[in-house]
């Protein structure tokens, strides 16, 4: 029988740096957040090494979800580009970075997705990329569009990617959202809002880098991911 692991002793976010698990404002979470106090279960060998998520899971064109079809997908191609971070500003290395998000119309490739907006038949929506030994990521995408959510009265969410952090099991996984500067929609929109903070919200948007782009064929954008710490991207799981 598999020993069982002391778990780590993580560090406490400060008060509003993280979304509480109930936020009125946000009306599913009256559905899904839980009713009693959380238990702790302990993690043994089988939670914590298997089973492996590493690069044999990661395809050559993962990465890019502009070339995944036959076609090139309809919208403004951007590159999304970071590092993913421990507390001490340490690279993470070869973990497993995926994203979704909408197409450039504002819809998800999902059955459940019911808004009326077009569809584009070169475009998934997903993608996949381990970082290096600096930590660093980097997809080719088309900037997602807002669309409506019925959370509230004409509620739409801003242009956003969802992030998913894998450590090497199910068990690490963190899930987090990254939205665009400037965007006319965060004073209205309840998830964005649930982080309290401005500091940290503020993480959650990514960094216009004209450096980056590559002319005349993309624009640039930065979002490092930090996992813990004073510094921690806000995570929909906290």
């Amino acid at each position: 029988m598999a020993e069982w692991i002391t778990p780590v002793p993580y560090r406490s976010h400060a008060e509003h740096e993280q979304p509480p698990l109930a936020v009125p404002a946000y009306g599913s979470t009256r559905l899904r957040s839980p009713r009693q106090p959380l238990v702790l279960l302990p993690q043994g060998l089988t939670e914590i090494t298997g089973p492996l998520l590493g690069a044999g899971r990661v395809g050559a064109l993962d990465h890019d979800l502009t070339r995944q079809h036959e076609g090139e997908p309809q919208g403004e191609r951007i590159e999304v580009f970071g590092r993913v971070l421990d507390g001490d500003g340490r690279p993470v290395r070869d973990t497993l970075v995926e994203v979704w998000q909408t197409n450039a119309a504002g819809r998800y490739r999902h059955a459940g997705d019911r808004h009326p907006a077009p569809l584009d038949p070169n475009f998934t929506g997903a993608g996949r990329a381990m970082t290096d030994g600096q930590g660093r990521y980097r997809f080719v995408t088309v900037k997602p569009g807002a669309y409506p959510w019925r959370n509230h009265h004409n509620a739409w969410r801003p242009a956003h990617i969802h992030f998913s952090l894998f450590g090497r099991a199910f068990t690490q996984r963190l899930v987090t959202q990254m939205y665009f500067p400037n965007d006319p929609l965060f004073d209205q929109d309840p998830i964005f809002n649930s982080v309290r903070d401005p500091a940290a919200r503020q993480r959650l948007v990514a960094a216009f880098d004209l450096d980056a782009t590559t002319p005349e064929w993309s624009l640039a954008y930065r979002f490092d991911i930090v996992l813990r710490g004073r510094d921690a991207t806000p995570m929909e799981d906290a």
